[in-house]
């Protein structure tokens, strides 16, 4: 299974995610809108993969006025945020629960980033929760 997030870098908060069992954009494309709705910001920032330099992703962005920034080719640590999320997605609820099928890992994944967003306090984000950080209790 493929997962997408968008995450305001600020506060944490993990504005809209999906899965898929592909790595199309499409589904991609339909989180990126989904997460525009609650607003734009200035600049997004992805890594390089194909879904994320697909004419529809990038012409989305442009159609808002989004400046566009992508990561350098395999460096991890220029969307560190997202890779943290990454390993806490992974160790805090995956690899413990090793679901069985994507039904079961989508309301796994459900439940982990309602943890995430309201209940997991952050020590960079002074122990507020993103929530609490992006203006959404």
């Amino acid at each position: 299974m493929y997962l997408v997030v968008v995450m305001d870098w600020f506060s944490r908060y993990v504005i809209a995610w999906e899965l898929s069992s592909t790595i199309e954009a499409d589904f991609c494309i339909r989180t990126l809108k989904n997460a525009l709705g609650n607003g734009c910001p200035g600049i997004f920032n992805t890594d390089q993969d194909s879904q994320f330099t697909s004419t529809e992703w990038t012409s989305t962005l442009c159609d808002a006025d989004i400046k566009i920034s992508m990561d350098g080719r395999g460096r991890c640590f220029d969307n560190i945020f997202v890779e943290r999320l990454w390993r806490s997605v992974k160790y805090e609820d995956i690899y413990l629960k090793s679901y069985d099928d994507g039904h079961e890992l989508y309301r796994g994944l459900s439940a982990y980033f309602h943890f995430y967003n309201y209940e997991r306090q952050h020590t960079s984000l002074d122990d507020l929760t993103p929530a609490q950080c992006y203006g959404t209790n």
